[in-house]
């Protein structure tokens, strides 16, 4: 025996190679509680808020300024389908996808489509590296808590919003995505009529 506490239920006995007694459940129970705050401290800076149904609703305005330097503004683009797209450069599929919605931006763009990026990066050299990388031909800016929040909360990208003329959200898009469906959903959107007088 090399120490023993009078009164407490751990006790440390290596002469035998006996297992130690396991902590008390409160003990474990304080772990877990700890190890459970961590867990959800680290989805933090852009999962603060709980995802909401943004889909038949307007899409919530932003101001920004793109990676070039240029004021990017949502409601400048009111009249035309557009195809936000929440990414990072660490994201797989995000890397995936943008060079397709790259290819869509020159393919529909005469027919009224706007893809938007928004990197939720930490900063904007990583961003811009691989935005010049992919020869990305729409806007890209930064985005932060406060826009992750107004489209409910970016809990897992790539994420895409498809909005229609009318700057109506039409749909959503979580994670790895057909790309055949989100094309198909951009052709509708382009189809439809022009936005309605207000």
């Amino acid at each position: 025996m090399i120490g023993s506490t009078r009164g407490s239920q751990l006790q440390v006995d290596d002469s035998a190679g006996r297992a130690q007694r396991p902590a008390p459940r409160a003990v474990r129970r304080f772990i877990h509680a700890v190890l459970f705050g961590a867990l959800v401290a680290s989805a933090a800076p852009f999962a603060r808020a709980a995802p909401r149904d943004l889909v038949s609703k307007p899409a919530p305005g932003f101001a920004l300024t793109d990676l070039n330097g240029r004021p990017l503004r949502l409601s400048s683009f009111r009249g035309k389908v557009v195809l936000l797209n929440f990414w990072a450069t660490w994201c797989a599929p995000c890397r995936v996808e943008m060079p397709v919605f790259a290819s869509w931006q020159q393919q529909y763009g005469r027919q009224g489509l706007q893809v938007i990026g928004i990197s939720m990066d930490d900063a904007a050299a990583p961003a811009r590296r691989l935005v010049q990388r992919l020869r990305l031909t729409y806007p890209v800016a930064m985005g932060d808590e406060g826009l992750a929040a107004r489209y409910g909360g970016v809990l897992g990208l790539p994420l895409t919003f498809l909005i229609d003329r009318d700057g109506v959200v039409r749909a959503r898009f979580q994670g790895e995505s057909d790309l055949k469906d989100i094309e198909r959903r951009v052709r509708t959107l382009l189809a439809q009529q022009t936005p309605r007088p207000l």
